[in-house]
């Protein structure tokens, strides 16, 4: 199997992957592309939803072999306004790949499509191992890695492909998302008595939560992070509201437990607070687990990672790495560098050629 000629296709995979729009909950198409690529290749997928996965066959048949899964996802977020080029027609310009997702995750997934497959052709490797390219990632949704990690068996480690520069994240902070209600009394717009503005009292919560820290810090993750993103009151100009929501955003680090977190911001607001979503936790993988150690041999900075990604969902050990930076997701004019691609081939192949748990 010549690895530099696997290297070559991933940038034309990515490129056609630019080139199909697979944003979230479109990602059909993408799915098959990717498909007809490994079944170049022989390999057996299987499909359920717009989550495609294999698996190879040259590790040792025994009872109590381990699983290692390789995955990342197809979908993107939609494009913002402010691209100068077509975000659906990647452009190869200056040694970088510019389109949309080509940073957020096609890099990591034609790292991790070429690794996989250069891998599997070795004569044997200790362990088994799946590759798995999933749907719905960028909204959290309910047809992605959720609905077929019992499919995919047993998974001792995964590996997830994020921007991370290639470094390791061996933590991710959790997600915590609250609906707030302020109730107030309705009434006429003229008359200055008789109502009370919900719009005011939600603004005074959200006064006070701009200045709500919590003091426990993580030594990977930092401080647990709040943030209120929506807003929506009223109905017309001339009737004052008598209802405002409002949502919370919080990052956790792992150190509060989710309700004692309502419980603090509960004594802070007179808003009434709903739970919107609590179902992704903080990731955490021992520093000594012989992958990051094994990575830290090869020169690999370990660290903590504030934003999310489908670690949240898996209950084995994950690590978070992959090509690209992750302040370029989600911005106008995306772009991986081909070096990068190369460079995440090389290390993935590295960390995993002779890995031994």
């Amino acid at each position: 199997m010549s690895l530099k000629m696997l290297k070559n296709e991933a940038i034309q995979l990515l490129i056609e992957l630019i080139n199909t729009p697979s944003v979230s909950k479109n990602e059909d198409e993408v799915s098959f592309l990717i498909e007809n690529y490994l079944q170049k290749y022989g390999f057996h997928v299987q499909r359920k939803f717009n989550n495609i996965w294999t698996e190879n066959s040259n590790y040792a048949k025994k009872k109590h072999v381990k699983t290692i899964l390789l995955n990342s996802h197809s979908d993107t977020v939609k494009p913002g306004k402010n691209w100068k080029t077509n975000p659906f027609h990647a452009i190869n310009h200056d040694n970088k790949i510019i389109g949309l997702g080509s940073n957020d995750a096609g890099g990591s997934i034609v790292s991790l499509i070429s690794s996989f497959i250069y891998l599997s052709n070795l004569s044997e490797l200790s362990y088994r191992l799946v590759l798995s390219i999933t749907a719905e990632e960028e909204i959290s949704g309910s047809l992605g890695i959720r609905s077929i990690l019992k499919e995919l068996g047993s998974i001792d480690l995964g590996i997830i492909g994020e921007p991370t520069q290639m470094q390791v994240a061996i933590a991710e902070k959790g997600l915590l998302v609250l609906d707030c209600i302020a109730e107030g009394k309705t009434g006429h717009s003229a008359r200055s008595s008789g109502s009370i503005n919900a719009i005011y009292i939600a603004s005074r919560d959200i006064e006070d939560l701009k200045h709500l820290r919590f003091n426990r810090k993580s030594e990977l993750l930092g401080y647990t992070l709040l943030n209120v993103t929506q807003i929506q009151g009223g109905i017309q100009h001339n009737v004052i509201p008598d209802c405002c929501s409002f949502v919370i955003d919080i990052r956790t680090n792992g150190l509060y437990e989710n309700n004692e977190l309502m419980k603090i911001i509960q004594r802070k607001i007179k808003s009434k607070i709903h739970i919107r979503s609590n179902r992704f936790n903080y990731s955490f993988i021992n520093p000594h687990h012989p992958i990051v150690l094994q990575a830290q041999l090869m020169g690999r900075k370990t660290y903590g990672s504030p934003t999310l990604s489908d670690q949240s969902v898996m209950s084995f050990p994950t690590i978070k790495m992959g090509v690209g930076d992750s302040f370029r997701s989600h911005t106008p004019n995306e772009y991986i560098g081909i070096s990068e691609i190369i460079e995440g081939i090389d290390i993935y192949i590295c960390l995993l050629k002779n890995f031994q748990f």
